[in-house]
């Protein structure tokens, strides 16, 4: 009854407060009683607190005190002290009114807000592309979402009351939950399907209390596809590594035999060991060798694979990767990369290894740099775009010779810098070093990808020429 009074409109309410206060006073006008009914106008404030404010109450008791007061017929005794309790009766009884249906009111408005959130929450969690799950103490799943029953491969609505080590063991084994030890991190671990199948998965969960105890609450993300392409791509970059050096050592086995082989022509003519066996074995051995260099040659370099690249894309994993490296090695990392930069065409793993390589060379050159600093800059060209990566390093001595394989005095084979020139002409780019810069600079230039002409087979005999030349 209380709760449908107060779900009436303004307009009624007052309606019937008018007529309970004309009825009240009609009797206390007209009933001839040795007592007052003035303590009656309680049920009217009543009706009035839900819909006046605090001084509107207050002057609503003041008048259903004046009636009181002029149509009881009886005098009585002390009528000021009489008034004056009724007027306080009726006025604390409008204001209390007042306070409680402020109170509900404000109960209803949170309950509408709360049920308008948790209808929010539940579809969100409904319509999620990624699992969700809620988990007591036990391990006994209490709530999924349909992403959840898909990616464990269970038929809809049957994995509440399921263990969750059947199907993703790690989360089983978080340590007992209490109010003293909340979690909240994520972890990538291996999970089981209903049929068996295993997934690699991505779990962010959290711990939270509850009336009922500890809940553990985790959101599941499959990342096999990912670790499919992650493995797939380090699988390429390790054939075309793997091509580029087979051939840079094969290049340089043909040297040698060639060498070799004319050291030989040469003993041959002398005739001084002519019908020896040992000699002409030698020879076919020599020759052999550089058949086998040659086919080793043409099989590790074939045509490169035409690829596009977005470059701001390129360029912001790679400061994700550096910002760190910097701050623990305390080099200033100088960025200074233009936004909006054109699609170039290159290979995005292979781009980035190069760019890596740049920044563990400088990081070698300038451990013994007290004030260290690489700077990263970036520009646009005609037809291409040019990336400086420069150190404050003592640099490269003059006349050495940096893009050559298997050198004298190079880190472990010297085969970095190398590499990271052939990746970069296989996609039609280069990577040249500045020597008249202070420190160390090398840039790396890069087509732009629109209506780029067909690239000519390349071979490592041809290594010395740069389809762009600064």
């Amino acid at each position: 009854m209380i709760r449908r009074v107060l779900q009436w409109s303004p307009a009624t309410a007052l309606l019937y407060s008018a007529i309970l206060i004309f009825l009240i006073a009609l009797a206390d006008w007209q009933v001839e009683i040795n007592a007052t009914l003035g303590f009656l106008y309680i049920f009217p404030l009543v009706l009035l607190g839900t819909v006046l404010n605090w001084w509107q109450i207050v002057l609503a008791a003041s008048f259903c005190t004046f009636l009181s007061d002029r149509l009881d017929p009886f005098p009585m005794d002390m009528e000021s002290a009489r008034d004056a309790l009724i007027f306080l009766t009726l006025a604390t009884t409008g204001l209390l009114s007042l306070t409680v249906t402020k109170s509900y009111r404000r109960e209803r408005e949170s309950l509408a807000a709360q049920r308008a959130a948790e209808e929010q929450l539940a579809f969100v969690i409904e319509s999620s592309p990624a699992a969700v799950l809620t988990m007591n103490t036990e391990g006994v799943i209490l709530l999924a979402n349909p992403a959840a029953h898909r990616l464990l491969a269970v038929p809809q609505g049957q994995l509440p009351g399921k263990k969750i080590a059947r199907y993703v063991p790690a989360l089983a084994s978080i340590p007992a939950m209490d109010e003293n030890k909340m979690f909240r991190t994520e972890m990538q671990t291996r999970g089981k399907r209903e049929n068996e199948e295993i997934f690699l998965a991505d779990v962010f969960f959290s711990t939270y209390s509850t009336p009922a105890g500890p809940r553990l609450a985790a959101l599941l993300v499959d990342t096999s596809e990912h670790l499919r392409e992650r493995e797939e791509a380090n699988l390429q970059q390790l054939l075309a590594g793997s091509r580029i050096l087979v051939a840079a050592v094969s290049h340089e086995v043909r040297n040698v035999c060639g060498a070799i082989g004319m050291m030989h022509e040469n003993l041959v003519r002398s005739g001084s060991l002519k019908g020896n066996q040992d000699f002409e074995a030698l020879g076919s051995l020599v020759e052999t060798l550089s058949k086998i260099a040659s086919l080793e040659l043409k099989q590790s370099v074939g045509r490169a694979e035409p690829g596009t690249a977005d470059l701001n894309e390129v360029l912001a994993d790679l400061r994700i990767v550096l910002e760190p490296i910097c701050e623990e090695s305390e080099i200033e990392l100088r960025w200074s990369v233009p936004k909006d930069l054109p699609v170039v065409q290159a290979d995005r793993h292979s781009l980035l290894q190069v760019l890596l390589n740049l920044m563990k060379n400088s990081q070698r050159a300038l451990e013994s740099v007290p004030r260290k600093s690489i700077a990263i800059s970036a520009a646009v060209r005609p037809e291409r775009v040019s990336i400086w990566f420069s150190d404050n390093g003592p640099g490269i001595p003059p006349g050495q010779k940096i893009f050559q394989p298997l050198q004298k005095g190079a880190d472990a084979t010297g085969l970095g810098l190398y590499l990271s020139r052939a990746f970069m002409r296989s996609f039609r780019g280069d990577l040249r070093h500045e020597a008249q810069q202070p420190g160390c600079t090398f840039v790396l230039d890069l087509l732009t990808a629109p209506e780029l002409p067909d690239a000519p087979e390349v071979r490592e005999e041809d290594a010395a020429h740069s389809p762009l030349t600064a």
